[in-house]
């Protein structure tokens, strides 16, 4: 087999091809008009800001919001849950999270040890399911929130939002939810869930470009958080104080317009197929590359062997050859990209027994295809 075309398996990274459309209106953006909305007052600005209230709309119905004033975007998934951890948590305060939580989480969390911030990891399997029973457990008093992925960066495995959000509700405690492997891939109801803090980003499987995305925030949260960044907002600007309603209270600066845009083209891409659609053709590419995988006793699956309880985000361990220079060939030789190493989530490693090793991730899209998979497969053989 010799390399001959390029084959996309990183969509865990980032998602690629982007959706239909999208690079079409972030170039037609920057061509026609890129006016800043609750700035100018002309015709321009005020057709972007009717783009961007649709996004906001659609945002609010994938997830199911209360209101399109409830999504507020920034720059990505990272921001966004900083904005609870460093913007609303105190000292004296506990938090629990899963032990397969990515950096954006984990990272947050360590710096506010310093401001008397404490958290635990609930007990999580070697394939990556979290223990509801030990996570009642080790709620506290002083516990204030529980944080959690809704779906392993690393192994793919789905946490049980739905059973933790009833705890959250039962014990007053505020949800916070990061869908960065699952917006766009599986139904996420931010109402139903109970969640507070759904956080999201537009690059993966929403199929948006890279530097936007954002979170929405339920009414009882918001009452009770303030802005982490503070400035102009193009509304209130007779008053040093900021705004208080939403979006406004969190949106200081310039949005990324042309990151909005984009997105809005791709959600329009996901509404008309349909996430269910999208979500089946994953899982039946995971499928049949979990079942050609097996045929390599030197290749381990690291976490669910099945596709039960999983996104379409598989980790690989090579054990008889090191991890990364099984990606570097894979690459150079054949053409296929993934993404190796510890993916920003060491604990999650630590759990799988892949650490210090790390992985060699495969993510697939709605537009890889079986084809794809079947070269890959040969790829292993003749490695």
């Amino acid at each position: 087999m010799n390399k001959k075309s390029s084959i996309y398996f990183d969509n865990g990274s980032t998602s690629y091809p982007k959706a239909p459309g999208v690079a079409r209106e972030v170039g037609r953006l920057l061509t026609e008009g890129a006016f800043n909305i609750n700035r100018g007052n002309y015709e321009g600005a005020y057709e972007v800001a009717d783009t961007v209230l649709e996004t906001r709309e659609q945002l609010a119905d994938l997830f199911h919001a209360e209101s399109s004033r409830q999504v507020i975007f920034t720059p990505g998934i990272t921001h966004s849950l900083n904005y609870f951890i460093r913007g609303f948590l105190k000292s004296g305060d506990h938090v629990l999270v899963t032990g397969m939580e990515h950096n954006a989480v984990m990272r947050p969390l360590y710096a506010m040890e310093k401001r008397g911030v404490c958290y635990e990891a609930v007990y999580t399997d070697e394939e990556g399911n979290v223990s509801l029973e030990d996570m009642e457990h080790k709620i506290r008093p002083n516990t204030k929130a529980i944080i959690v992925l809704h779906a392993s960066n690393v192994c793919g495995t789905i946490v049980p939002v739905e059973e933790i959000g009833k705890i959250c509700r039962e014990r007053q405690i505020y949800f916070v939810v990061d869908t960065a492997q699952s917006a766009g891939t599986i139904p996420v109801d931010m109402k139903k869930t109970g969640i507070d803090f759904l956080a999201f980003t537009g690059h993966k499987g929403l199929l948006g470009p890279q530097g936007i995305g954002g979170f929405l925030i339920s009414s009882s949260l918001d009452d009770k958080m303030e802005p982490l960044i503070m400035g102009g907002t193009g509304s209130q600007s007779d008053s040093l104080k900021m705004p208080e309603t939403l979006p406004d209270k969190y949106e200081s600066g310039t949005l990324n317009l042309p990151g909005i845009i984009g997105l809005h083209a791709a959600l329009s891409y996901i509404k008309e197929q349909g996430i269910e659609k999208i979500h089946q053709k994953k899982m039946d590419l995971t499928k049949y590359f979990l079942e050609q995988v097996k045929q390599f006793p030197q290749i381990r699956i690291a976490g669910k062997k099945g596709i039960e309880g999983r996104v379409a985000v598989v980790s690989l361990d090579f054990l008889k050859t090191d991890n990364a220079v099984a990606a570097f060939k894979l690459e150079q030789k054949y053409g296929i990209m993934t993404r190796v190493g510890l993916h920003c989530a060491p604990a999650a490693h630590y759990i799988l027994g892949t650490y210090p090793q790390g992985t060699v991730r495969f993510a697939f899209s709605t537009f890889n295809t079986k084809e794809e998979i079947d070269q890959c497969i040969q790829a292993f053989k003749e490695l």
